[in-house]
């Protein structure tokens, strides 16, 4: 198996160990560390080695990360209300989902009038 496919396993293990074990002593920084970007640097990693490290390509990648990242804000907002409403994990994430699913779907529609390919 080469590092780079072991790579992001062996760093999700390691976040996924580092907030249970820091989340009785500092939710924020359990948090901090469940929200630190992983798959972004790797999938970064991946477009800029299929285009021979063209910027363009990995300019307008990131600027589609950047993008992607506002139904995932809206996914957490929408958890965070229905936590405040009294729901239970599993439809709590359910509603998340559904929020960024919706978000999702817009920027895919919009992609033509934000320059998106």
């Amino acid at each position: 198996m080469k590092l780079q496919d072991a790579l992001p396993v062996l760093l999700s293990i390691t976040v996924i160990i580092l907030v249970a074990l820091l989340e009785k002593q500092s939710k924020l920084l359990a948090a901090v560390i469940a929200a630190m970007p992983l798959a972004a640097p790797l999938a970064l990693w991946i477009v800029y080695a299929s285009h021979d490290g063209d910027k363009t390509a990995v300019s307008q990648f990131s600027f589609s990360l950047l993008l992607s990242l506002l139904p995932t804000f809206a996914f957490l907002i929408a958890v965070w209300l229905a936590a405040r409403a009294g729901m239970k994990l599993v439809p709590m994430i359910l509603t998340g989902y559904g929020i960024w699913a919706v978000g999702a779907v817009i920027l895919y529609f919009l992609r033509n009038i934000l320059g998106l390919k």
